[in-house]
């Protein structure tokens, strides 16, 4: 049994603990409705643009339209671009990317398909570099949080753009949590390139039967939307993200602050019983000698 000194410490110890969870709750708490806001304001922008490119792209003619619509005829080398947080104490935020990543790769190996990655944030760069390091070809950091630049998504977006007219890969893909709620982030696949233009992201039933006429024609307005598309995506989930982490860091320090308190409770009611204890044991021996007196 652990002497009351090796309690009294281990309580002082959780109890510091705490104060620490709480004050990383209140953090995360103060900076998610800035965060919550700048994802939820930047989906209506998202979901037109996506839009705007499938009406578009219902008219282009595929044989001449831009290969970031159509792609290159192959599908042969895959670069999933991995986001994940640059920071940890986030619950099961950065675990579930990188579950999802190693399934995705899984999935294209045993399909003979070559895979390259693209890692945005450390978490999931760290824990799969061992595995897959020699799959990188290229590490961002620093670039999620409360102020998400859109110039960051740019940049990502014209290395994506680069590798692919060099044909260094065929088919992009974008793994990221999406924000629901303050409890709850989605793990979501996202094809980037060749463009996703399905029925599906066209919101209500009215715009499928409304009719356009573009000018310039169609392609030369795809061939100048789609790099922006690409772009918009990627700085969407970067926002996104960015929310979903600091919700899942939030409601982890929150379950993180309610353990404390628990186990504080349970280590202060051993406490009192070993002190009871101690106390009733020099009374026994007090009243035992007195007796042989």
């Amino acid at each position: 049994m652990a002497s009351l000194k090796d309690l009294k410490t281990r309580i002082n110890s959780v109890k510091s603990t705490q104060k620490i969870t709480a004050a990383m709750k209140m953090v995360a708490a103060a900076k998610l409705r800035r965060a919550q806001d700048a994802a939820e304001s930047g989906r209506p922008y998202s979901t037109r643009m996506r839009q705007v490119i499938g009406n578009l792209a219902s008219k282009s003619d595929t044989s001449s339209a831009p290969q970031l619509l159509v792609g290159n005829g192959k599908d042969q080398t895959h670069l999933l671009v991995v986001m994940s947080a640059d920071r940890g104490l986030c619950g099961g935020f950065n675990g579930t990317v990188t579950r999802q990543t190693r399934a995705e790769v899984a999935r294209l190996q045993a399909v003979n398909k070559t895979v390259k990655l693209l890692m945005i944030g450390r978490k999931s760069a760290d824990a799969l570099r061992r595995e897959f390091g020699d799959f990188y070809i290229d590490r961002y950091e620093g670039l999620q949080g409360t102020s998400v630049n859109y110039s960051d998504a740019v940049k990502i977006s014209e290395a994506i753009c680069t590798g692919f007219k060099a044909g260094e890969f065929d088919v992009c893909t974008l793994i990221f949590n999406k924000f629901k709620n303050a409890i709850t982030q989605e793990i979501t696949v996202n094809q980037l390139i060749p463009a996703e233009v399905g029925n599906s992201e066209v919101g209500d039933g009215d715009a499928l039967l409304m009719s356009y006429e573009y000018e310039p024609e169609e392609d030369e307005l795809l061939a100048s939307l789609l790099p922006r598309n690409l772009s918009t995506q990627v700085y969407g989930a970067l926002l996104e993200s960015s929310a979903a982490e600091l919700a899942a860091r939030m409601t982890a320090m929150d379950n993180a602050t309610r353990n404390a308190g628990e186990l504080i409770d349970r280590l202060t009611l051993v406490y009192n019983r070993t002190r009871q204890a101690n106390i009733t044991s020099e009374l026994i021996e007090i009243i035992s000698g007195a007796e042989a007196v």
